[in-house]
């Protein structure tokens, strides 16, 4: 089992930048992969980026590319997402997401929020025109 909590939320304005946190807990953190999702009312749970469980290898969805950057900190049991230039679009409610998949097989599905066993409860980012 993994616990998740996010946290980081909040409202900002357009051109702002935010840092959100997932602190893990409940199994070796490092051998687990972590994403981040989000959903925006009215519309389906979308794809962020993702990290593997040693950092070494990241994923973003096209939305993400040039302005969120995710990481991870191992000895914390934390994964970050920093995001930068956002905008009124990028407000959602934000998902953390873990995977016990090893990355080379995670990578096939690595967009679909089945792939992905574990969840926290989110935390919404809004952001202003």
């Amino acid at each position: 089992q993994v616990q998740l909590v996010e946290s980081g939320g909040g409202l900002v304005q357009a051109g702002g930048s935010l840092r959100l946190s997932c602190a893990a807990s409940g199994r070796t953190f490092s051998s687990i992969a972590m994403a981040w999702f989000r959903q925006a009312p009215g519309k389906e749970r979308e794809f962020v980026s993702a990290i593997s469980g040693n950092g070494g290898s990241v994923y973003h969805a096209d939305s993400a590319k040039g302005r969120f950057t995710i990481s991870r900190d191992n000895a914390k049991n934390t994964v970050y997402v920093q995001m930068n230039n956002l905008k009124p679009e990028d407000t959602a409610v934000y998902y953390c997401a873990a995977s016990s998949t090893p990355w080379p097989f995670l990578k096939l599905t690595i967009m679909t929020s089945s792939t992905y066993g574990y969840w926290g409860q989110g935390t919404q980012v809004t952001v202003s025109s």
